[in-house]
């Protein structure tokens, strides 16, 4: 099963459970992202990444340089482990690390939540590849991924019980458009999937593609 798959059937999964006005109230807040304009101000192929500095899932400092020393940089922002979308982005690329690796490049996810939420995301799913806390959307920021959460979305989030505050630990409402990059050893963004639909994500299949130099 592709990941595209199990996305859409999530996406159904949800549309059966929640009320029609919830679920109207959802779309409604991806269209407003949509027009919001955020897409234009991504970093795009061809820019330099910005170099990041960021604690691991066990609170050790993981250096953008180190990891590009070693070859090309994976690199994929997600919302947070309250997310059933991220978490089967991120169960896919973890079926998929033996072939990222075998092509010499390295994986990376990034997110806003603490260091022990984003432990705990590691241990839940079993990721063999690190999980860092981009306290702030500081990174994200950067790479002009942030946006803050309007407020019919915020009722929603805490009727579902996600409480943003204890994920990330500060009460912003700020995430990141979620968003996966190929970085060359030199810095360079070499490709880029950003969709301000958060429910869809780039295949693992196509990521492998573009580490073969394919579909860049």
């Amino acid at each position: 099963m592709t990941l595209s798959t199990e996305l859409k059937a999530m996406t159904e999964s949800v549309r059966q459970q929640v009320p029609a006005e919830v679920m109207a109230t959802l779309e409604a807040g991806a269209a407003t992202l949509l027009a919001s304009g955020v897409a234009r101000n991504v970093i795009k192929p061809g820019d330099r990444m910005p170099e990041f500095e960021l604690p691991d899932a066990n609170g050790v400092t993981v250096r953008s340089r180190d990891l590009l020393v070693k070859g090309p940089l994976l690199l994929t922002f997600y919302r947070g482990s309250w997310c059933p979308y991220c978490n089967l982005e991120l169960n896919a690329l973890q079926q998929r690390l033996p072939d990222i690796r075998a092509r010499g490049a390295s994986l990376v996810a990034i997110s806003p939540q603490t260091p022990d939420a984003s432990l705990t995301t590691q241990m839940k799913h079993d990721l063999k590849f690190p999980v860092l806390s981009d306290a702030g959307n500081k990174i994200a920021r950067k790479f002009g991924l942030v946006f803050t959460l309007d407020d019919g979305l915020k009722k929603i989030y805490d009727a579902f019980g996600i409480d943003l505050l204890a994920h990330n630990g500060d009460s912003s409402l700020e995430l990141p458009v979620p968003a996966t990059y190929l970085i060359g050893s030199d810095g360079v963004v070499l490709a880029s999937y950003v969709n301000l639909d958060y429910r869809e994500r780039l295949e693992p299949d196509v990521a492998i593609g573009w580490l073969d130099g394919k579909g860049r």
